[in-house]
This record gives structure tokens, sequence and C-alpha cells, in this order.
């Protein structure tokens, strides 16, 4: 390098440095600097200031080609936004001038086009709050809002919905931002921005008006987006958001979606309508699978009855087994697996009475459905397996056949049929409960259960009126039937019985006529616990009663309020428990922020038991699951509240909180809850203990998992000399294995959406004799397991022809995705594996056809899926031969 180029090197590098010093001291100077424009951008900026000089000026002919130019220079820039578009940032200087110029210029054609420019202008450089924006759009031309580009229309919604929200507030008209927001939302709809036409519209409270413009292209997206809003709604926009739904998919003509939201809402009137307006007689057979599944019952022809009495469900089920090669009858020992317990031989003193108890419900949990076991039904041991038991254990014993015939009503009841004539009443009371079970989330045309139970509904032997009561219960449960109402109610109101039976009575009621808000049932409970003594009240069956009521308002909001107020009358400390019970149904699964934070409100109180009553807070507890597990966020929040309740709360707090997770996270394993109910399993508090023992059963229920198995052999090995806790032990080997890993006790179905009444009445019960078990699962009321049938229900996939016969067909199994607003056409299901039709199905599992040669009549693949032949299908192995 010469010397000459090294001194003219320094000089530009003193330059700079001299440029750099001066733009610190001067930011102004820093931003001429930056502002060094290319030649391009220079004419840009020099023509746009021509453009405003022009509009100055007072020679009306010549704004009229200057308004046409600003206008073709800020469209063609604002089509796509990369960044801030240059003919806006250069105009920003003169931002303030044109507004003087609008306000000098009188009305004119001329006046609303400046007034267009302007309010794009303002996008941008208005003081904010001051919704510039829609002002001058609203003294413009009217002309389409979408010609000025995408984010102009989206920053119109926002101001559109403040200036809503104002004028509601100042009771101004809206009719106005009504009318703009209507030609907004189908530019939102035509480019793929469907979120927010759903926003614009909810925000200014005309989610009606959406229907219109939704068609074939968008409805999908559409109302996807906007049932995934309605967790996050308060009443009753819910309920107005789900209509829209239902109306968009009935203006498609999209059946089985629109059932599906009928169902949601829990409208008779709705379900019925949809159902009847279908013409096609196999579609009308989906419908009905639909129906049964959430066991909905109304008069209809021959076959569709049959489908809603859910008369095939048994012969799909074996069938089932069959093809999983699981029809063997399991005996308990196969599933305690007692040589892998490390235990020293001699050292184990158990109770064989209990033991055998525990058997009992084992092989009843893990052989239900299937017709046959190695206990109870096996011609060697035939009714020698009864009479293993205990007095009140035959009870439980003669009812397990029930629970292993489930769903096959005609064979279960010739199996149950001899020890109706026993002489021991406990066995007669167990075959009666049997005859419950055995027809529960079924129908049968000659209605065996109500013929057979009626008769032993006034009998003077307590234990068989308390089986008869329990048995109609379980098998009408969710039907709604006045006649076994007219059987049951005299009973709740008799003041002279025991505070069991009435109770019973009560919660027979409640399962029956479950999320109806029946009025003569509420009357009579409540008035039978007016009329009621301390001394009854007192009775640890009272709490029942509560159940009863508490599940006639199960999902029903806002009309359990005349019954709570009702229920502050009554001193007694019974009345704040069902209180709590009534509000908690009310609002089952909802997710309702305000009622989580009122029951864990509850939960704060510390109050000595010795004192005061405090088992409203146990309640409370398992209301805080029930109210959040219809949500996904919701149940991830509660389940970090109920880690700082067993840190914080009282002993009767800590007692719940595993019972909660059991019902929070039901036949759905998660490893994070596995571990925390395992901990609490070893927990010093016995009761705690008990509970998270159970509740590990309740969470693995029905899916084989190997690791809870693991963890449940080294409880019973860790526990061999505690009876009542080895008893709950055995007792969750056998949910863990429940109709050997082909059931589900999980209240929710079709993808999640839809809760179940019926499960969940079922689920809530147990729960319930679950928080007092020394008074009632543990001592003779052990019957109160049984409860759980009615949440039991086969996690398959079965695949129908026209014929309704099963075929096999090729899907794929996996993981479902949330693809609520994601763009294109997202996956919905990940890490999926392609199986064979009939298949199982885990909770948090979704499936879809992995052939084109067949189209399912509905959209969510669970449960009866009828499929037809694609007429567009053509085999490409035939055609190349």
């Amino acid at each position: 390098m010469t010397k000459d180029e090294t001194l003219a090197d320094q000089k530009k590098q003193q330059q700079a440095d001299d440029k750099a010093a001066v733009s610190k001291a001067d930011p102004k100077k820093k931003e001429a600097e930056e502002e060094e424009l290319s030649e391009e951008d220079q004419q840009l900026k020099n023509e746009l200031e021509m453009l405003v000089e022009r509009l100055k000026e007072n020679n009306v002919v010549l704004h009229k080609p200057a308004l046409e130019t600003l206008r073709t220079l800020i469209r063609t820039s604002t089509s796509s936004m990369t960044a801030v578009p240059k003919p806006l940032k250069f105009l920003r200087a003169h931002y303030s001038t044109s507004i003087a110029v609008f306000e000098e210029w009188p009305q004119s054609d001329n006046k609303k086009d400046l007034a267009d420019i302007l309010s794009v202008l303002s996008m941008a450089y208005a003081e904010e709050g001051k919704r510039d924006s829609l002002k001058y759009r609203l003294l413009g031309s009217g002309e389409a809002p979408g010609s000025w580009g995408h984010e102009y229309v989206r920053h119109l919604a926002s101001e559109l919905s403040a200036e809503y929200l104002a004028n509601s507030e100042e009771e101004k008209p809206t009719d106005y931002i009504l009318a703009l927001a209507l030609e907004l939302v189908p530019f939102f709809l035509q480019h793929n921005a469907e979120a927010d036409a759903c926003d614009l519209l909810l925000e200014i409270e005309a989610l009606d008006q959406l229907p219109k413009f939704v068609d074939k292209n968008t409805y999908q997206r559409v109302c996807l987006y906007i049932i995934s809003c309605v967790n996050y709604v308060a009443p009753p926009d819910d309920v107005s958001i789900l209509k829209t739904a239902h109306t968009i998919y009935r203006n498609l003509g999209h059946l089985p979606e629109a059932l599906q939201i009928a169902i949601k809402l829990n409208d008779q009137e709705l379900i019925h309508e949809d159902f009847n307006s279908c013409q096609d007689p196999l579609l009308q057979k989906q419908l009905a699978y639909m129906l049964a599944r959430q066991q909905v019952k109304f008069d209809a022809d021959e076959a569709i009855t049959e489908i809603l009495n859910n008369t095939q469900l048994s012969s799909h089920f074996l069938a089932l087994g069959r093809d999983l090669d699981v029809m063997e009858a399991k005996t308990p020992e196969d599933i305690y697996k007692s040589h892998l317990e490390n235990i020293r031989s001699g050292v184990t003193t158990v109770d064989s009475a209990k033991h055998n108890l525990a058997s009992t419900f084992v092989n009843a949990f893990v052989n239900a459905g299937f017709g046959t076991d190695k206990l109870m039904l096996d011609q060697d041991q035939s009714g020698s397996w009864i009479y293993k038991n205990k007095d009140h254990g035959m009870i439980s014993a003669a009812a397990s056949i029930g629970s292993i015939m489930l769903w096959d009503v005609e064979t279960g009841l010739t199996h149950i049929d001899k020890y109706l004539y026993a002489e021991d009443n406990n066995v007669k009371a167990g075959a009666l409960l049997a005859i419950g079970l055995v027809t529960a989330g079924v129908k049968n045309e000659s209605d065996p259960a109500l013929a057979l139970l009626s008769e032993y509904i006034n009998s003077d032997q307590s234990v068989l009126r308390t089986s008869a009561i329990i048995g109609l219960g379980i098998a009408y449960a969710g039907t709604a039937r006045e006649d076994v109402l007219e059987l049951l109610l005299p009973i709740v109101s008799d003041t002279g019985l025991t505070m069991e039976i009435s109770s019973l009575a009560a919660l027979s009621c409640g399962l029956i006529f479950v999320g109806t808000c029946h009025g003569d049932i509420t009357s009579t409970i409540l008035q039978s616990l007016m009329e009621s003594e301390d001394a009854q009240l007192k009775d640890g069956y009272a709490k029942f009663m509560g159940v009863g009521l508490a599940l006639l308002y199960l999902g029903k909001q806002e009309a359990s309020e005349p019954t709570l107020e009702t229920l502050k009358v009554i001193e007694h400390p019974i009345a704040k428990q069902i209180e709590v019970m009534v509000e908690t149904c009310a609002f089952a699964a909802t997710g309702n922020v305000l009622k989580i934070q009122k029951m864990l409100h509850l939960c704060n109180d510390h109050l000595d038991p010795q004192k005061d009553d405090d088992k409203f807070q146990a309640i409370a507890v398992l209301g805080v699951a029930l109210i959040a597990m219809g949500e996904d966020i919701g149940a991830e929040m509660a389940l970090r509240q109920f880690n700082h309740l067993m840190h914080y709360g009282e002993p009767v707090i800590r007692r719940t909180v595993p019972l909660a997770l059991g019902l929070l996270c039901a036949s759905n394993p998660l490893v994070h809850v596995l571990d925390i109910l395992s901990k609490y399993s070893h927990d010093n508090d016995p009761d705690v203990a008990i509970s998270a023992i159970f509740a590990m059963g309740l969470v693995g229920a029905g899916t084989n998992n190997a690791r809870m198995a693991q963890m449940l052999r080294q409880l019973a090995a860790y526990y061999h000399k505690e009876p009542n806790h080895l008893f709950v032990v055995r007792i969750a080997q056998g949910l863990l294995h429940m109709g050997k890993g082909t059931l589900t006790i999980n209240p929710f179905h079709s993808n999640r959406m839809l809760l179940s009444p019926v499960a969940m009445g079922g689920l809530l019960t147990t729960l319930i004799a679950f928080m007092d078990p020394k008074y009632t699962i543990l001592a003779r009321a052990h019957y109160f397991l049984y409860y759980l049938v009615l949440a039991m229900y086969p996690r398959f996939l079965v695949t129908l022809d026209e014929n309704l016969k099963s075929i096999p067909v090729t899907v794929r199994v996996g993981q479902a995705v949330d693809t609520v607003g994601q763009a294109g056409r997202p996956k919905t299901i990940t890490g999926f594996q392609t199986h064979s039709t009939p298949i199982l199905l885990a909770s948090t599992e979704r499936a879809e056809l992995a052939t084109e040669e067949w189209l399912p009549l509905t959209p969510v693949l669970e449960g009866f899926v009828i499929l037809k032949k694609n007429p567009e299908w053509m085999d490409e192995d035939k055609d190349t031969k």
C-alpha cells in the first residue's frame, strides 16, 4: 500500500469518527444521516410532498387528480405489509396538514376521498385511543375497506370493538358499528382470517349474524374456533355461541356436528329437531349411535330404537374381545401377581373375609362385560364363592354377576335368577342389585328391572329394599322415567324410614332424572331435609340425599339458584355441604373460573372439626376438579392448586385432594399425576393414603398401565399388614385392569367434547362415598363401588358397513392435536400408528381413516362409526390389471 493510499484511509476513518461523534451529540442529525434516501425513494417523497401541496391550493380542479394519485400510491404499497409502507412513512410529516386541509374543505366527493386517505394514515399516526381511523372511515366515500389492505381492515376492526364498548357504556347507538362490521366480516372470511371475523362479531355482540357469511369452505374453521371460545366466555354468551355454531352446521347440512352441539346444550327439543330433520336412513342410524352413547332415549321406529337401546353393545364388545384375544376369564390372582410381591412367607396376616370381598370386586371389574369368569359363573365354583363372604359381603358377591354379564340382559338374568330364590336375604339382595347392574345403559323391551325390582321396593326387609332402590337407580339412570319415579318418590318423603333408605331413594331419583331440574323431586328432597330431625341429618347417609338433589342440576348453571336459596333456610350444617354439592354440579365441566375461586375460598378457612362442620370443604375440593375438568387449561391450573391444598390444607381437605385428582384424570394415567398419587399413597395420615390408592385405580381405570400395575404391587407388599389399605389396593388393581383393559370410566367422549351425565353421576356418587370410607366402603356399604358401572363404556372404535355389520378398515391412531386457528390443513393427530378396526382408543387419542375407499358418516371416529363407499374411489390394483 502506498503512502497516499494510507493517508486517504486515515482521512476516511477520521470523517466517519467525526460523523459518529456528531450524531451522538445531536440525535436529529443522526436521524438525518440514517435517512439518506435512494434516488427512487427521494423521487417518491418529492412527488408526495407535491401532491399534498396541490391539496392545499384553492384550485379545486387539481384536487381530484392529486387524490387519485395519492390513493394509488398508498394502495399499491399497503397490499402486502412486510414493513411500514414508504408512502405512509413519507406522509407522516404532512398528517396534521392533511387534517387541516380536510377541515377547511366544504362537503364534496373530494372531501370524502381525502377522508378515506386520512383513515389509512390515522392507522399509523393518530394518537392512541383516538379511533381516528374509524372517524374518517365513517366520513369517507364508503368504498370497500378491503381495497386498502389486510392490516387496515384489522386495525379498523380493533377500533370498532373499542367504539362499541365505549358506546355501550354511555348507552349511545351502535347501529353504524354493526353495519361497518358486517362489511369487514366477508373480507376476513375470504382471506383465511376466520378468527378475526369471529372475534369482531363476538366483541360487538353480533355473533348471530355470522351464519349469513359462512359457506362450505369456511364453516369448519369458523365453528372449530367459536366452539373453542365457549370455555372462556361467561354465561349466557356460551349458549349463544353454541347455538350459532349449531345454526351454521344445520344450514350447511352437517347433521352429526349439529346434533353434537344440541347434545352439548342438553336441549331435548333441538336434539329431536336435528334427528327428525335427517332424511337419509343410514345417516339417521349414525345419529342414533351418537344419542345412544349419551343415553338419550325417545320413541322411533324399530331399527332406530334397537340402536338407541344399546341392544348390540354386548355383542360388539364381545367381538372386540375375540379380536384382541382377551376372552379367557381372569382370576383375581392373575391380577395381583402375588409371587411378584416382595413379602416373606408366613408374615402376612390377611383378614380372609375382607380378602375374599376384595377378590369379588376385582373379579367383577376385570371380567366386566365378558360374561365369563372363574369365581361366580364357573360350574364347579357356582354358588360356593358367595358363601366365602360374610353377611353383607354376600350382597356384593351376588351383585358381581351383574357386572360380569354387563349389557347382556337376556343371559345375565338367567344367571341371576336362581339367586332370587336364595334363603339368605343378603344373597337375594345381591341378586336384586345384579339386575340393576346388568341392565345399566341398555334398555330391554320387556323392562325386566322394573318388573322384578318393584316387588321389593316396599319390602319389610331393609336389605332387600335398599338393593331394589339402588338397582332401579342404576338400571334407569338418565332415562327420566316417570313410572319409576312414582315408586321412589314416596320413599324419599317418608320421614319414618331410616336415613339410609330415604337417601338412597333420593340418590336413585337424582340419577334417573340427572340434569333435568325436575321440580317435584327437588321440592320433595328439600321438604324431607327440612322435616328431618338433627339426629337423622347427622347420619352418614344424609349427604347422599344432597347428591341426589345436586345431580338434578348437573350442568344447569343458573337454574340451580332458587334451590341454593332454599337450602340457606335449613340450619343444620349438612345444608352447607348440599349447597356446595348443588353449586359444583350445576357448573360441572364448564371451567367457570369464578366458581372455582369460590370453592378455593371455602377451602381457605381453618376450621376446628370438634366445633365446626368442615365436611363442606371436602366437597369444595372435589368441586374444583368437577368444574375444571371440562377444559385443559383449567384442569392444569387445578392440579397446581391441589398441590397448594395438600401443603396448607386441613386434614379434611388433604384427604379429598387425591380423590379430586382421580376425578380430574379418570382413565387418563398422566405420568406426573401418577407420581403425585404414588407419593400420597405413603402419607402418614391413613385416610389420605387410602384416598390416594383408590384415586390411582380411577386414574388407571381400564388402561392396563404397566407402571401403575408395578406401583400397586409394591403398595400391596408395603401394606400387607393393613387390611383396609390392602383392600383398597386390591380394588385399585381391579379398576386398573377393568374389562381386561378394554373399558374406560372417563365421562367425556366425542373428542372430549361431550360429558355423559350418567357417567358423571356414577363417578361422583362413588367419590362422595369414599370421603368417609370407614363408614361406607370399608364397612358394609361397599356396594357403592358398583356405581362405577354407570361410567363404564368400551373405549373402542368399531366401523360398520351399511347393513350395520362390523367391517375391518385401516385407521391411523395417534395423540390428538389442537388445530384451532392453525393455518392451512394441519394434521389432527401426531405420532400415529396404523391399525385395523376394531381398535382401542386411549383418553387423549384420536383416529382417522387411512383409506379413501370409505367415507365416515360422522367426523368423530369413536364408538360406532358407519362407513359408506366413496363413489369417487377407484381400486388402483384393478386398474393396473
